[in-house]
């Protein structure tokens, strides 16, 4: 098969790799049909990651399945699905609990709960950016779509970053008439964005610098704040009566930066910190590492971001963290997608082949306007 490979530092490689088989009674092979880039794996792309080469890329995967282990007994061959990029057991703590991205069986990385595809630390498991996926312990994973390719790039988005994004505003626990920043309007942000609406919020606020996505930010009734032309603190707590909003949603992570791109990981914490009324929530989804090889401050490197701990405290607030358990929300939000109340695609600007993916990357790192979400269509 085909597949994208990770070489070194910005450099990807499109390569014929062998076919993957069934190797437990549990999986089932997925002949992949769309298989997205990523903003996360963006991390991975520029090297600020353990990322190792030779490993096949891709967390965000929608399929036919092809063939199915022996114990497998609720997916068929011929069934359209969604695979969430959680790999999970089914059967821990954790995966009893709803919290599939901490797995406790599925990753034999020493200290790291949950595991995915295709990702730096998350375990020996291939990526999907290929013609075809093994899927472990497929019957507990996988998400059924209707047949056919209605809605494609809509389900697309179902593996990770629409999941993600409704993580955050569940992390901020956004309700009706609550006004929410959010901070990041990558496809992770603007999916945040999205599901706060969804969930009643009167006002979203998404900050970022990037004209294209901020244009994409205000298409769903959002209200986008351009950091390279105001503060955004003030822009949002003049907006707000000085009060502030009720909730606040982190979509950039470790490598946030100010307006001259210089990193301060810490910035979009203490920006939310200052923006979120005392006793409101924060939801963080950006991704942060327990290491950054890359980082600006020896500190940074192991993962200690000092942001306004004592302004949070004093304030009251609370704040949730951590990976999307994708199964806990897909179903609910295939639902509205076939219902027509939920339309992720909107964020998608590219469908390339699976051959153009060094070049997709490429631009999607350098953040060129226009590239604001790519798929791959490895039958393309």
């Amino acid at each position: 098969m085909k597949a994208v490979v990770y070489k070194s530092p910005r450099t990807v490689t499109v390569e014929n790799l062998d076919d993957p088989r069934i190797e437990q009674p549990t999986d089932v092979i997925v002949k992949i049909t769309t298989t997205n880039i990523c903003g996360s794996d963006l991390h991975m792309y520029e090297g600020r990651t353990s990322a190792e080469p030779e490993m096949v890329m891709g967390h965000e995967n929608l399929g036919v399945v092809q063939d199915v282990g022996q114990a497998v007994s609720r997916i068929a061959p011929g069934d359209r699905v969604s695979v969430p990029f959680n790999i999970a057991c089914g059967t821990c703590q954790n995966c009893n609990r709803g919290w599939t991205s901490f797995c406790l069986r599925t990753n034999p990385t020493d200290g790291v709960d949950g595991a995915a595809y295709g990702y730096a630390n998350m375990g020996p498991y291939r990526g999907g950016q290929a013609e075809y996926l093994r899927v472990p312990f497929a019957d507990f994973n996988l998400l059924t779509l209707p047949e056919g390719d209605e809605h494609e790039n809509d389900f697309a988005m179902l593996s990770d970053i629409f999941p993600t994004g409704f993580h955050g505003a569940a992390l901020a626990n956004v309700r009706a008439g609550d006004r929410v920043a959010v901070f990041g309007a990558g496809p992770v942000g603007l999916m945040a964005a999205h599901s706060s609406l969804l969930r009643g919020a009167t006002e979203v606020f998404v900050v970022d610098k990037e004209k294209d996505r901020l244009r994409l930010a205000a298409d769903v009734g959002a209200i986008p704040i351009d950091f390279g032309e105001v503060d955004p603190v003030e822009a949002i707590l003049e907006a707000t009566n000085g009060v502030g909003t009720e909730k606040g949603i982190e979509a950039v992570g470790y490598q946030a930066h100010d307006p001259t791109g210089e990193e301060h990981p810490e910035l979009v914490l203490d920006n939310l910190v200052k923006v979120v009324r005392t006793a409101g929530s924060i939801g963080v989804v950006g991704v942060y590492m327990p290491e950054d090889p890359g980082a600006t401050d020896d500190r940074a490197k192991e993962g200690r971001i000092g942001f306004d701990y004592g302004t949070f405290f004093t304030k009251g607030q609370r704040m949730g963290t951590g990976q999307a358990p994708v199964k806990r929300y897909n179903r609910e939000l295939r639902d509205l997608i076939i219902a027509g109340r939920a339309r992720p695609s909107w964020i998608v600007s590219h469908e390339l082949s699976l051959d153009e993916a060094p070049s997709a990357y490429e631009h999607f790192d350098r953040r060129d306007d226009g590239w604001t979400k790519v798929l791959l269509h490895p039958a393309a």
